[in-house]
């Protein structure tokens, strides 16, 4: 038998406000609901279902490399019953998330060679345009790293600045850690820890914020974070495949 409620009853079953409700329609979560003559919304069993299933998505607060857009994506797509191309979206979005932890966990063994390997021997110094080069990274960003604190560079007596085998490596480390998605903040911090104590955790120091932070980044947990929202996914997918049966 499928059951009908109105808005109020739907906020309370999901735990949420009714604008809430109206809010999840207008951004396409749910589909629409149909109305009584007097104007009244009326909502079905797959609308609590499909409610559910947001709430849960939205549990996990993964922002990086369009995690989130395909998370909505997802929600939007068993809205409109086609719970074949949800699961799908879902599928790719668990193995994204899985993809993201694995470099996540490399970066910091990347950081660790770099740390611990060979020094630079054959680049004494080079200008801010020849490491850009070098390394393949933007000009801009150099700027905004440095401009961050990771960095600070020497400057000749003609202003230029001149980077050093030692500023490679540092640029290398923040290179790998910003392409798994670490937060300047967690880079900063590791950098730190290290300097005060080379023998600093690094996988610890990245992803575990001080209580002192004012503001935490979500990827100053970022393993942490990741291994939640794999978890989550999984979750997802059985909701998903439960719909699929009952609706």
């Amino acid at each position: 038998m499928n059951h009908t409620y109105r808005t109020a009853e739907v906020a309370k079953i999901i735990g949420i406000h009714p604008n809430t409700v109206r809010l999840y329609e207008e951004l396409g979560l749910i589909p629409k609901p149909k109305r009584q003559d007097n104007g009244y919304r009326i909502f079905t069993d797959f609308h609590i279902e499909q409610f559910k299933l947001a709430r849960i998505a939205f549990q996990i607060e993964i922002l990086q490399n369009g995690l989130r857009k395909k998370i909505i994506k997802m929600i939007k797509t068993s809205a409109s019953h086609d719970f074949d191309q949800a699961l799908k979206l879902a599928e790719d979005y668990l193995s994204q998330v899985q993809k993201e932890q694995h470099n996540a966990e490399e970066a910091i063994e990347i950081v660790k060679q770099l740390l611990y390997g060979e020094t630079e021997k054959d680049i004494l110094s080079l200008k801010r345009k020849e490491v850009s080069e070098y390394l393949k990274v933007s000009m801009d960003s150099l700027r905004n790293w440095e401009m961050n604190g990771l960095l600070s560079v020497k400057r000749k007596e003609n202003g230029y600045r001149i980077y050093t085998n030692e500023d490679m490596k540092r640029l290398k480390i923040i290179r790998s850690l910003r392409c798994a998605n670490y937060s300047l903040e967690a880079i900063l911090r590791m950098l730190n820890e290290l300097s005060s104590n080379p023998k600093t955790n690094i996988k610890k120091a990245l992803n575990t914020p001080k209580n002192s932070d004012d503001i935490i980044s979500v990827c100053d947990k970022l393993i942490y974070s990741l291994k939640e929202a794999e978890s989550n996914a999984k979750i997802i997918i059985d909701k998903l495949q439960f719909m699929k049966t009952k609706f």
